[in-house]
């Protein structure tokens, strides 16, 4: 067995796709970034990402399959379900050995997984698009924290970009450690390291416009006041917005003055 070891990106494991197929590696598991103790007697093949490999792959893979499957690729990519990089290799192997288009073969686990990772990012996608919730700093940057449960950041920035093109903005995965930037002209990604010390509220105090709370507190009552107690559901209500996104939303999170 070879444990085949890259940086985490996607283009990096495309490169670790060619690297198997140049080496003949037989038996791979992937690994991002370091050494899993789990496979202490495996071989180990690290991997420099490489653009142009990257790119040889990508080409291969765009003969092979329509527009919306060479799309979903990066999408399953992007779910980081368990094992999805071996998921997505065995299906490559199967998409370079096949004569025919296999997308809909979902007699073939591999294509059947790869279909529901792809579904997974999508409509974490969306729900990202609709729970995001900017807050404004004293230097007049919107931004907004969020923890998806699949790395989406990379997909719906054009979608803010396009909506919010006319102020600075900064959307943060708190469970990435990483965030999407605009700065008017062009997103940039960047890292972000908060003090363990201060907690979340100080610290939206501490940066927070003077006029903030007082706008979070408007929208609160807002979304008190539409809502009709006598057509309450519960479960409705969470199976369209789950409690995991309930701490970044404005609406769900008690007045700031009442945290201090």
């Amino acid at each position: 067995m070879t444990q085949v070891i890259y940086d985490g990106s996607y283009e990096g494991w495309l490169t670790a796709v060619f690297e198997i197929y140049e080496y003949k590696l037989e038996d791979v598991i992937f690994a991002k970034k370091e050494v899993s103790n789990a496979l202490l007697f495996s071989n180990t093949h690290f991997v420099t990402t490489d653009n142009n490999k990257a790119n040889r792959v990508l080409n291969g893979l765009q003969k092979k399959l329509s527009a919306s499957g060479f799309t979903n690729l990066y999408y399953a990519f992007l779910s980081e379900l368990n094992q999805i990089d071996e998921t997505l290799f065995r299906f490559v192997q199967y998409v370079f050995s096949s004569s025919q288009n296999i997308e809909q073969d979902f007699s073939n686990n591999d294509v059947l997984n790869v279909r529901k990772a792809t579904h997974l990012t999508g409509k974490e996608s969306h729900r990202m698009k609709a729970f995001v919730r900017f807050k404004l700093t004293k230097d007049e940057l919107y931004y907004a924290i969020v923890e998806p449960d699949c790395n989406v950041l990379p997909i719906i920035e054009n979608h803010f970009r396009n909506r919010y093109a006319d102020q600075r903005w900064l959307i943060y995965d708190a469970k990435r450690k990483y965030g999407i930037y605009y700065d008017l002209e062009n997103v940039s990604t960047v890292e972000l390291t908060f003090d363990s010390k201060i907690s979340s509220s100080q610290f939206l105090a501490e940066i927070a416009d003077e006029d903030e709370e007082f706008f979070q507190n408007l929208w609160r009552n807002y979304f008190t006041s539409v809502n009709i107690e006598s057509r309450k559901n519960t479960k409705l209500h969470i199976k369209h917005m789950p409690k995991r996104y309930w701490k970044n939303l404005i609406e769900k999170i008690p007045d700031l003055k009442n945290k201090r």
